[in-house]
């Protein structure tokens, strides 16, 4: 429990670190030049800025060292021990709490609390991420073949639900991190709870967990490097037509699909 605390407050610090560089009062010289460059995000300038990928590939990479690693390895075992002391009935609320920061976002545009992108931009954006991070984890499962806690099949690694979940939290980040930056971090602990109770529930190993919320925060940031070239695929040059998005998660599967009237 304590090596997730920290989990969370590494995740928060760092984005609060990078994601308040534009108030520091030693870079509001020149403000019309400064306004001027970051007119447009580096998303739509192509670019995929190195520091959003810093922290999913601290925790991708922790995943994949305790496969291997003995203390890391050690550390699985005690953590399932402490939490099976602690073990609730059989519970599913990890089922329905790793899309919860997603449903939050559209719920508080629903209510007037608007995020950074409509309603089509964003459902573009998150189901792009959800098919991302389920096309990541279903081969990576099969490849890795890790044994669960309870030994029910060998798809241990990474933990799916926790990569749509930490998705969803990032997504729920980036919507709002620039009106409300507290709302928007608020994500990460129903994404950490998620996490817990795949624990909770014998079904994962502590590197899965961590593994995990690494994949579901990558699938967030590429979803929205690629949305300017998404939107301008599904744009084309014919303006009148007609475009419907709409993210879809059926039987372990997600993606984003979409009709486009010519």
């Amino acid at each position: 429990m304590k090596f997730l605390s920290a989990l969370l407050v590494f995740i928060i610090s760092f984005q609060q670190l990078f994601g308040q560089d534009l108030q520091d009062p030693n870079k509001r010289q020149d403000s019309i030049q400064v306004l001027h460059k970051i007119s447009s995000s580096p998303e739509e300038d192509g670019r995929l800025p190195y520091k959003r990928l810093i922290v999913p590939a601290v925790l991708i990479s922790y995943g994949v060292a305790s496969l291997s690693i003995k203390d890391l390895k050690d550390l699985n075992e005690s953590t399932r021990f402490e939490i099976s002391e602690h073990r609730p009935d059989h519970i599913r609320l990890d089922n329905y709490t790793q899309f919860a920061p997603g449903v939050l976002v559209y719920g508080l545009n629903a209510i007037g609390i608007e995020g950074k992108h409509n309603l089509r931009d964003r459902s573009i954006i998150y189901g792009t991420s959800l098919l991302i991070s389920s096309a990541v984890t279903f081969p990576v499962k099969h490849m890795v073949k890790e044994e669960r806690p309870d030994g029910s099949n060998r798809l241990s690694f990474p933990s799916g639900h926790t990569a749509m979940a930490f998705a969803s939290a990032q997504f729920m980040f980036r919507e709002y991190k620039d009106t409300n930056f507290l709302l928007g971090i608020s994500g990460y602990s129903l994404a950490i709870f998620t996490g817990i109770y795949r624990m909770l529930n014998n079904k994962h190993w502590l590197g899965d967990v961590v593994a995990g919320a690494g994949v579901g925060i990558l699938s967030t940031e590429l979803s929205y490097w690629l949305y300017p070239r998404i939107n301008t695929l599904l744009s084309g040059k014919n303006k009148k037509g007609q475009t419907m998005i709409m993210p879809y998660y059926q039987k372990g599967n997600a993606g984003i699909g979409f009709v486009k009237n010519f």
